[in-house]
């Protein structure tokens, strides 16, 4: 126990300083591990779907969409601009503030789960995984044309002059110094995304050993054993898809306010299926799995842009270098997987061998 408040506290010690030493170096560094911790975040909630409850879910990115472009819209002159009502009503415009942003977020995104869970439920496999991507593609598409009649969206021009984050006055776009250190503010979201990854650990925790975490895992080794006993399975499964999303909600948010801007390229397949490949390379069910894949998948492109250039200088400029660096992910991902097919970090097998009888 002693060893284990030892490496909890030294991790949290590195955490916490970790941006600190790394914005000496270019804040780019800082941007990096903030979005990793958003993709920590993506992995959780859809864990619950995929690795909890087996639910094969390709969609996952529109509860992302719907996030980013609720804060998008509640933090940017967007609706101001377009709707003279509202003008009238907010002179002052809309500056929706990250304790507001939060539950609004999760409940809009919960909401968004449940819509997708309820037609989908006697769905499994293959026909589920179908349907929850034309789920995500439906969103990206409504997005990307909801600029007539009514300009709502902006359409494929995306909304930006997006505010940043802010918590009683105190806002995170802004430089912070302290005893004549200064903090940036890609260190300060940094942080924040740390405490929320945090928060939601916690949470994915007592879930996973919570009875309705253990229904979960039922459903998932056997639905209709389950069903037989006595778990409704119907609920349970919508529980899943309104839990997963509301962490997909929350991430869309702080990435809207990171970024300062979103459009419907930001949510398209490639990334649904991204998430999904955190989720299976780390180790479905696996909480330290999940996210040791969400972390090496999301910061492994932006690594490998110092690989795939001079490889293409090597070829005389004739590979694209973005091309390379997705060739040297999947590259990587198949060999992990033909080495380590329940992933890096899998989580322990139940059950045991039979003992051999003695003689």
């Amino acid at each position: 126990m002693k060893n284990k408040i030892i490496i909890f506290v030294a991790a949290a010690l590195l955490l916490m300083a970790l941006p600190l030493v790394a914005q000496q170096f270019g804040s780019g560094w800082v941007r990096i591990m903030a979005l990793a911790l958003l993709y920590v975040m993506l992995a959780l909630g859809l864990n619950i779907v995929v690795g909890f409850a087996g639910l094969l879910d390709l969609g996952y990115v529109a509860f992302y969409a719907v996030g980013a472009y609720m804060y998008a819209l509640l933090a940017s002159p967007q609706l101001v601009e377009n709707f003279e009502w509202i003008a009238k009503a907010l002179p002052g415009g809309m500056h929706t503030p990250v304790w507001a942003v939060i539950p609004l977020a999760a409940g809009l995104a919960a909401i968004a789960g449940v819509l997708l869970g309820t037609p989908v439920l006697k769905l499994r496999g293959d026909y589920l995984a179908i349907v929850t991507l034309g789920f995500g593609e439906i969103i990206r598409v409504f997005m990307n044309n909801l600029e007539q009649p009514l300009n709502i969206t902006n359409g494929p021009r995306g909304l930006d002059r997006i505010d940043s984050m802010n918590l009683f006055g105190f806002s995170f776009g802004k430089a912070l110094t302290l005893g004549g250190f200064r903090i940036e503010s890609v260190s300060l979201y940094y942080y924040l995304f740390l405490g929320l990854v945090v928060l939601s650990v916690i949470i994915c925790r007592h879930l996973e050993n919570s009875r309705i975490g253990r229904a979960w895992m039922a459903i998932r080794e056997d639905e209709i054993a389950a069903k037989a006993m006595g778990i409704n399975t119907r609920n349970m499964k919508l529980l899943a898809f309104g839990m997963g999303a509301t962490f997909g909600g929350v991430s869309g948010a702080m990435f809207a306010a990171f970024q300062g801007f979103v459009s419907p390229e930001s949510f398209s397949l490639q990334e649904s299926v991204m998430i999904v490949a955190m989720v299976v390379l780390g180790g479905m069910g696996h909480l330290p799995g999940v996210i040791l894949g969400a972390v090496l998948l999301s910061a492994m492109p932006e690594v490998l842009r110092y690989v795939a250039g001079p490889l293409q200088e090597m070829t005389g400029g004739r590979l694209d270098a973005s091309i390379l660096r997705q060739l040297l992910i999947a590259l990587a991902m198949i060999g992990i997987m033909l080495v380590r097919p329940r992933g890096l970090w899998p989580a322990r097998e139940h059950g045991k061998a039979a003992p051999s009888a003695v003689r």
